[in-house]
């Protein structure tokens, strides 16, 4: 089994020694070190070949957000932190986990199991079942399918979709190029650098917006010509 290379960034060392027991226990797992703070953490990647960070968000001086965001590339990253509502802005950042403190040994491991599974995923074709078309769309840990007819819109999070459906809000971790690609040509449109909506899903069009009814999207400047053609 392949060997991934980790460091740990935590300002509580009760925290890096839980860790730190953890990593010990899963055998494809290496600690090439611990960090108190994020700038010790940006030493240590310059240095070392790291391939995970397993990082805290709340640390004095620099967080773990905006050390993320002062770096131009990093490795596979796990967030752990005491704070739920910061979920959205870590998937935001493409981190393959989010971890809520205090978490078991079990959470831990499926965390890390994501890392080695990452980029190993199959791209899943179109397919057809009494003549309704649809994917099978990657969410969490299932395979959810996804009826292009049921879509209204689908907006982009980073790396993350959001695809609305009806009532139903399903979260996939490709982004909207990606998905785009796998939708049949014709029956949506990209409006924005953020949004795709299904054509028959728009009600109408009001200065740089799309209403689907109670929703309403902005078009960007680069694709307002293409839409207003399209609904011509």
């Amino acid at each position: 089994m392949t060997t991934i290379n980790c460091i740990i960034v935590d300002d509580e060392p009760i925290a890096r020694d839980l860790l730190t027991n953890y990593i010990s226990q899963v055998p494809y797992l290496r600690l090439a070190g611990t960090c108190s703070n994020a700038f010790e953490a940006m030493q240590l990647l310059n240095t070392k070949d790291v391939e995970l960070i397993i990082l805290d968000i709340n640390m004095p001086r620099l967080s773990g957000f905006e050390m993320l965001r002062s770096l131009k590339q990093y490795p596979s990253v796990i967030i752990t932190s005491a704070y739920p509502e910061y979920a959205l802005e870590g998937f935001e950042l493409s981190v393959i986990d989010y971890l809520l403190k205090p978490f078991s040994f079990q959470r831990f491991v499926q965390a890390t199991e994501k890392v080695i599974k990452k980029g190993q995923e199959p791209v899943l074709p179109v397919m057809e079942d009494a003549g309704q078309h649809f994917l099978m769309v990657r969410s969490d840990k299932k395979l959810t399918k996804v009826y292009f007819s049921d879509i209204n819109y689908v907006e982009a999070y980073g790396n993350y979709i959001y695809i609305h459906s009806g009532q139903d809000k399903i979260i996939s971790k490709q982004t909207l190029t990606q998905f785009e690609e796998q939708l049949p040509a014709g029956k949506f449109i990209r409006i924005h650098k953020s949004f795709v909506v299904a054509v028959n899903a728009v009600k109408y069009l009001e200065g740089n917006q799309v209403s689907l009814g109670d929703t309403k999207l902005p078009i960007g400047k680069v694709y307002r010509e293409g839409v207003l053609k399209r609904f011509q």
